[in-house]
């Protein structure tokens, strides 16, 4: 199995020198596991992710491109040409000018289909069956064929422990992008002021008294507001209100007719 993993310069989040993003590193040991696999980066240097070929990687593929230009059309008529069955990318970037877009926009340049934020990975025949992460501990198994693009979730196994050894032997290759194969679509970003939204109270009664809104944002309102409040009362009295207020709610059953004995 062909793999491509997507590399990109991060920054220390302290010191805010050049780093390779932890969750790329996760996409590198993921690769690690299912195939043959390179690492592609487009940017004006290359050394900020040389550190992945100490934790996995055993080529790293250089794109030469100017400061600030768009890498989505350089990595998309390389990875035309490498045509890779698996193309593996973090879900975003570590604090360089990143906007998590790439991987969706390499994605329909190709015309592929993507599947985010997955944790683990195997190979079948001609299939890759992936563990995606939908929150809160829960995981659905996807058996799909490739070629596909796949982002990392920051659950996924931890990066490989670097090795000096194996950094030495590494090689980065410097590319010459090819002019763009594929049409990239335009990404219209609108930049604007950001504005604190209202919020919402659940339950509020439309058109309702401030009086009736305050109730309603303060949970005086509903069954909490037609009890009765009781100071000091005797501890039968207390007991006698309370159950009567878990009936009322439905926590407990009405009590039971006489001729139902």
């Amino acid at each position: 199995m062909r793999i491509a993993v997507l590399l990109s310069a991060g920054r220390h989040p302290v010191s805010g020198t050049p780093v390779l993003p932890r969750l790329e590193a996760q996409a590198v040991r993921l690769a690690a596991g299912l195939g043959e696999a390179v690492g592609l980066h487009a940017g004006p240097d290359a050394a900020a992710v040389a550190d992945a070929l100490g934790q996995g990687l055993g080529r790293i593929e250089h794109l030469h491109l100017a400061e600030g230009a768009d890498p989505v059309p350089a990595l998309a008529a390389r990875l035309g040409t490498l045509a890779p069955d698996l193309v593996l990318a973090g879900r975003r970037g570590q604090g360089g000018p990143e906007s998590g877009m790439v991987p969706y926009a390499l994605a329909e340049a190709l015309n592929l289909p993507l599947i985010p934020d997955v944790v683990a990975g195997s190979a079948g025949e001609g299939t890759l069956r992936l563990d995606q992460s939908l929150g809160r501990g829960a995981l659905r198994r996807l058996v799909v064929r490739g070629p596909v693009v796949v982002t990392v979730h920051p659950d996924a196994p931890a990066p490989l422990a670097y090795a000096y050894g194996r950094a030495r032997r590494g090689t980065v290759e410097a590319v010459t992008p090819a002019p763009a194969a594929a049409s990239v679509p335009e990404i219209a970003v609108e930049e604007r002021p950001y504005r604190r939204r209202p919020k919402l109270v659940k339950g509020a009664p439309a058109g309702g008294s401030a009086a009736e809104r305050l109730k309603a944002a303060t949970g005086e309102s509903g069954a909490v507001a037609s009890g009765r409040v009781l100071v000091e009362p005797d501890p039968e009295d207390a007991a006698r209100e309370i159950l009567a207020y878990l009936r009322q709610i439905g926590v407990l059953a009405p009590p039971a007719a006489p001729g139902d004995r």
